[in-house]
């Protein structure tokens, strides 16, 4: 047709016949054709499953099924925190046929406001969520009217068993069951599975087609994670710190017990705790409505921090573990010499008081450590100078984080070497003008006494199935070599001489060595006269399986650490070293 249409418009224009043209577009014609052929069979052959299920789309809904969060089990297997069957209520606008009587029922039913609930209902959209987080019984009670265009579909949402137990270590979910916290939000990729998915087939109008049903993807659940942490050593533990935060009217009380031969957490306790399954409530009373959204939440950040990891402080005392490791293992000081104390030391222009004014005398080393003597560590520490100091600092790994498996570790707030003077190091030797966190602390002096082993404090132990059966095992970097074995068995011995003869003894239990250094510091500025009291024990002294810190946040009244915390981690330990199958030595009736 188009030959013969040029053909003809050729003649008729130049009355002759030109049949090198008619040629070239004889064969332009068929090149098209087979263009248009070979498009076909292309769209047609090879492209026809991609077209295919492009039509299926157009007639298909699609709605999730939320995937079960992996639970998380203490060390002997106890859910703490664990899913609850929730619903999510939707509407398909194009398949309501009673669009009235849906607005009331799901007002009435959810609770809502009519106008909130009909602008849902009657929004042009594909699928329309009305709430999420519905409680089962209400979801069935929905599902029940049987009106056409109302989805009720099965969801999770995280829920935690014991309420407060280990709120700043577990971590919370969001609404999208994402973690938000804690180990929730530090192993997301192990406890989140796989959502599924409704597919149900419609026509042009979006109608369910009847007969064809709906197909689905079933969802993958996560993997559960065992953890460390003992729920009944948590309990206990937590139950000691509010007892002891109430009676010193504490700002806070914190409590880390861990194993420091291969770094497992058995309890990390920062009271006051908060509710898990209200985690957006503030714990402390305050009167929100006073508050702006920003005011707000910086108090739920505050509520939600955990100290032990989170913040940092000056150690005190307790530092003084660090300063005589360091001064032994590099054969500045023994345990048999000896030092004068008379109340204070002079450091260029200062004078550097010992907490007892009227001076300790003339003391051994040992001596020294027992009586948690300034002057005796600040002349160990001027003796090591601040380049070996600083190195013991880099050794021990008090320059670094520990590597804790929980968001958010602070990192140490040191002074740069070449900024350290004599003053500077004097007040370092005895725990003062710089921070470290209480997990660091815990984890170098664990390091200290365990041989020489710098051990990673985790919670993480185990990734199961949902049949329990172990999908890994979860691994932690350690270095040895940190001290030497004589070192670390020095330092066992005079420490647990500290609380069997010296300033610890308020953490003493007879039957059970224990060794400990007890800690007062003042927090800045000095003139507010807040002070943080501590004790850092493990038992037993010869072989430590538990080393615990307890740290007491501006106590009212009597604040030494000595007097307040070493009572503390002394119930403590009198409850969880038989719990953990540490049986008292039997003491000959003489030394008894």
């Amino acid at each position: 047709i188009i030959m013969e249409a040029f053909m003809g418009y050729s003649m008729r224009k130049n009355k002759t016949y030109n049949k090198k043209k008619i040629v070239i577009v004889f064969f332009l014609c068929v090149l098209m054709l087979l263009g248009l052929m070979g498009r076909l069979v292309y769209l047609m052959v090879f492209r026809s499953d991609y077209y295919s299920e492009k039509a299926d789309e157009l007639h298909e809904r699609e709605r999730d099924i939320k995937a079960a969060r992996g639970k998380i089990l203490d060390a002997n297997g106890t859910v703490l925190a664990a899913n609850r069957t929730v619903c999510t209520i939707s509407v398909i606008h194009s398949q309501i046929e009673e669009p009235e009587a849906v607005i009331s029922m799901l007002a009435k039913e959810l609770e809502m406001d009519e106008e909130t609930v009909r602008k849902r209902v009657e929004k042009l959209s594909s699928i329309e969520r009305i709430r999420t987080n519905v409680d089962k019984e209400t979801g069935d009670r929905i599902r029940s009217y049987g009106y056409a265009g109302v989805k009720v579909d099965e969801d999770f949402k995280r829920y935690y068993p014991y309420d407060e137990l280990a709120s700043k270590v577990l971590g919370f979910t969001g609404s999208d069951n994402q973690g938000i916290i804690g180990l929730e939000v530090k192993y997301e990729e192990v406890l989140t599975g796989s959502d599924g998915k409704i597919l149900t087939t419609t026509d042009a109008r979006g109608i369910e087609l009847d007969g064809i049903g709906e197909s689905r993807v079933e969802p993958v659940p996560g993997y559960d994670l065992k953890i460390s942490l003992d729920a009944n050593i948590q309990e206990y533990c937590q139950q000691a710190a509010e007892k002891a935060m109430e009676e010193k009217q504490a700002d806070g009380v914190s409590i880390l017990l861990m194993n420091p031969q291969n770094g497992e957490i058995y309890a990390c306790v920062n009271v006051p705790e908060f509710d898990l399954n209200d985690p957006f409530t503030l714990n402390d009373g305050t009167d929100t409505s006073v508050l702006s959204e920003e005011e707000l939440q910086d108090k739920r950040n505050q509520m939600w921090r955990n100290a032990c990891i989170n913040d940092t402080y000056e150690p005190g005392s307790t530092f003084k573990i660090i300063t005589m490791s360091a001064g032994l293992e590099a054969g500045v000081v023994t345990p048999e010499d000896t030092f004068s104390c008379p109340g204070y030391k002079i450091v260029e222009d200062r004078r550097i008081h010992c907490h007892k004014r009227t001076g300790h005398g003339a003391e051994t080393f040992v001596q020294g450590a027992q009586n948690s003597c300034n002057p005796v560590f600040i002349e160990v520490g001027l003796r090591l100078g601040v380049e070996a100091f600083c190195d013991y600092f880099c050794q021990f790994g008090l320059m670094d984080k520990t590597g804790i498996d929980l968001p958010g570790e602070a990192s140490p707030i040191m002074h740069k070497e070449e900024n350290i003077g004599q003053v500077e190091l004097a007040t370092m030797s005895f725990g003062q003008s710089f921070q470290i966190t209480p997990i660091q602390l815990a984890t170098t002096v664990s390091s200290l006494v365990n041989g020489g082993t710098r051990v990673t404090p985790h919670f993480g132990v185990e990734v199961l199935d949902e049949d329990g059966n172990v999908v890994e095992k979860l691994q932690y970097e350690s270095r040895k070599g940190v001290v030497s074995q004589e070192t670390s068995q020095t330092v066992r011995e005079i420490l647990e001489s500290v609380v069997s003869e010296g300033s610890g003894k308020n953490a003493y239990i007879e039957g059970y060595e224990i060794g400990g250094k007890t800690a007062t510091s003042q927090t800045l500025p000095r003139s507010a006269n807040r002070y943080i009291s501590s004790f850092l024990g493990f038992a037993p002294a010869g072989d430590p399986v538990v080393l615990g810190i307890c740290i007491i946040n501006n106590p009212q009244g009597v604040y030494y650490g000595g007097t307040i915390c070493a009572p503390v981690m002394r119930d403590i330990f009198s409850n969880v070293l038989p719990y953990l199958g540490i049986e008292k030595r039997e003491m000959p009736e003489e030394d008894a």
